[in-house]
């Protein structure tokens, strides 16, 4: 990793913030994007701590369309390489909300995110290749399924729901995205990080909140919820491998959704439409 460009989202906390402390330990040459300026800088602060040189903050909503545009031209006004994109950033959200773009929040930040940052960089990773991107999926997306008539669970929001419909949507963009990219010598894989004590499920307060802190007592540390998300972004062992799910940094079948025929293509679209990347052509979900 000596040298090369890694461009994490959510790197202030948790698997984020542990993934960037080890490729910086590696030599990678860190960009982290992240909502919160004040607690980016504190993370940007510890990192360096622990060996990373240079860490480059880019400070953006990751829930706002506008703000990932914004950053995404940033990055490549100052970048002309990315080795890594790591797609990191998500969220549970326990009531229905929506974000400025009006998109129900889990499906626009734990997908939408990933979507567009992607497509929005994907010229630099092509021009930077063998490079690689790594979605942090999750083994939630075990129960779940594609709600294709209400992706935005506009009626009978589910917490759960929406979050494991995000998850299943990350191995799914991640099956479209390699398939598209087959031959560009850019790879795209996801995984399943474990159950992680760190701040995720206490960002809005609440029951939710008060759970997941009990909770944390009994879940794996950040540095071992991020050694999957390393071995995709690093390893020499998965050069050329692309368009598939592992966990605990092997290989693993994703439940039967993510395998469905047809179902990658179909979300591309609706992604795209959500994500102005195309006009328009049906009422999106």
């Amino acid at each position: 990793m000596q040298g090369k460009t890694v461009l994490i989202t959510g790197a202030n906390q948790g698997i984020g913030k542990a993934a960037a402390v080890a490729l910086g330990k590696l030599g990678a040459k860190l960009v982290l994007v992240c909502r919160n300026a004040d607690k980016a800088r504190a993370a940007v602060a510890d990192i360096e701590r622990e060996g990373a040189k240079g860490v480059e903050l880019l400070v953006g909503d990751m829930t706002s369309q506008a703000d990932i545009r914004r950053v995404a031209a940033e990055f490549k006004a100052r970048h002309d390489r990315l080795d890594v994109l790591l797609n990191n950033a998500g969220a549970l959200v326990p009531s229905r909300r929506t974000t400025v773009d009006g998109i129900e929040e889990t499906f626009a930040l734990n997908h939408l995110g990933y979507f567009l940052l992607t497509n929005l960089l994907l010229d630099v990773l092509k021009g930077s290749a063998p490079s690689r991107i790594v979605n942090v999926s999750s083994e939630a997306h075990r129960g779940a399924k594609m709600h294709w008539d209400d992706l935005q669970f506009k009626n009978g929001y589910s917490v759960m729901g929406a979050y494991g419909q995000s998850k299943l949507a990350n191995i799914l963009f991640t099956k479209a995205l390699a398939s598209r990219l087959e031959g560009s010598r850019v790879t795209a894989n996801c995984l399943h990080p474990g159950i992680i004590a760190s701040g995720f499920g206490t960002t809005y307060g609440g029951a939710a909140a008060a759970f997941f802190k009990v909770a944390h007592l009994f879940m794996i540390s950040p540095e071992k919820g991020a050694l999957t998300s390393i071995y995709l972004a690093s390893s020499p062992e998965v050069e050329g491998v692309t368009g598939k799910y592992f966990d605990k940094c092997k290989q693993r079948l994703p439940n039967r959704a993510a395998q469905e025929e047809g179902a990658p293509e179909r979300l591309w679209t609706i992604s795209e439409e959500l994500t102005g990347l195309r006009p328009v052509s049906h009422a999106a979900a």
